[in-house]
């Protein structure tokens, strides 16, 4: 996911070289992730029921769906198609089982039910426009609704002391809003929607945008106030919002009008593409680490295995 948004950031400002080598990193690690999610479901079904009923199950869906995106960019309609078929096929099942077991005081992962729905709002758009299909922008519009109404179900079961205690995937609760944001430009730059439709689009679609800049700034602000050095797995929650917050500026700035949101973004992007930087490292020097830990000769009163 996050490697998959910064490869859309990085083509929305020109830098395409960079963005295919960050997409073809993302259908790498989609791939692998791919694999061993059918592994699971063919070999290890107890397992896989377990897993299915986390928030971060939703993960296949916005991944799925944000690499398809991005592969509609280069005008690769047909496999773009297929991801989005493949994404909204898991939807529904992965997002009851989540809500199922939805409790009070959730983390930020709570907020990933509005981000795969709100991913396959921006993909069913994308594609709505590339192949002036109205329906799908129709149907774009209902997913888009509905992710505003599983953030605000999320909300209210989010433990707002993740703010400044979380690991990671506390920035969800922005990264969500950025994330409808864009779905919001995508179907506000559609021609489908003209006259008051149009305008009422436009205005929840800033609003919605100006909510997930505060996000950003209180998160940022928590972070600063309260360092969180070490590495987490769940770090990379962080900057799948980063990124999406800056794509989301850069893609509201042309359908709205407002152009100092475009120099915006790409100082916003260039803050994920180092946020992403740094977390790959540390994700190294983790792996680094353990296994030098592992390999340490037995201590004083330990025993040789």
């Amino acid at each position: 996911m996050a490697a998959g948004i910064i490869s859309v950031g990085l083509h929305l400002t020109g830098h395409e070289p960079s963005s295919l080598v960050a997409l073809v990193l993302a259908v790498a690690l989609w791939l692998v992730l791919a694999a061993d999610f059918t592994a699971r479901l063919l070999g290890d079904r107890g397992r896989f029921r377990t897993e299915a009923d986390t928030p971060a199950a939703l993960t296949a869906v916005a991944a799925t769906t944000v690499i398809g995106t991005r592969l509609s960019m280069l005008g690769w309609q047909t496999v773009a198609a297929a991801l989005l078929a493949l994404a909204a096929a898991l939807w529904p099942g992965l997002l009851l089982n989540v809500v199922r077991h939805w409790r009070r005081r959730m983390p930020g992962v709570a907020f990933l039910g509005c981000v795969a729905t709100q991913g396959l709002a921006v993909l069913a758009a994308a594609l709505a426009d590339a192949g002036d299909y109205d329906w799908l922008a129709r149907a774009a519009l209902v997913a888009f609704c509905l992710g505003l109404v599983l953030y605000v179900a999320a909300f209210l079961r989010f433990d707002l002391r993740e703010v400044v205690g979380g690991a990671g995937d506390h920035w969800v609760a922005g990264g969500a809003l950025s994330i409808s944001a864009l779905a919001g430009s995508k179907l506000t730059a559609s021609p489908v929607w003209t006259g008051s439709a149009h305008t009422v689009l436009l205005n929840v679609t800033l609003a919605v945008l100006a909510l997930s800049l505060v996000w950003y700034v209180v998160l940022l602000t928590a972070e600063l106030r309260h360092l969180r050095p070490r590495y987490d797995i769940r770090r990379w929650a962080t900057v799948f919002p980063l990124g999406m917050t800056s794509v989301a500026c850069l893609s509201v700035a042309g359908p709205a009008g407002i152009g100092w949101l475009r120099p915006l973004g790409e100082v916003l992007l260039w803050i994920a593409v180092g946020a992403w930087l740094l977390t790959f490292a540390a994700l190294l020097a983790s792996h680094l680490n353990a296994r030098l830990g592992s390999g340490r000769p037995p201590g004083p009163g330990t025993t040789a295995r």
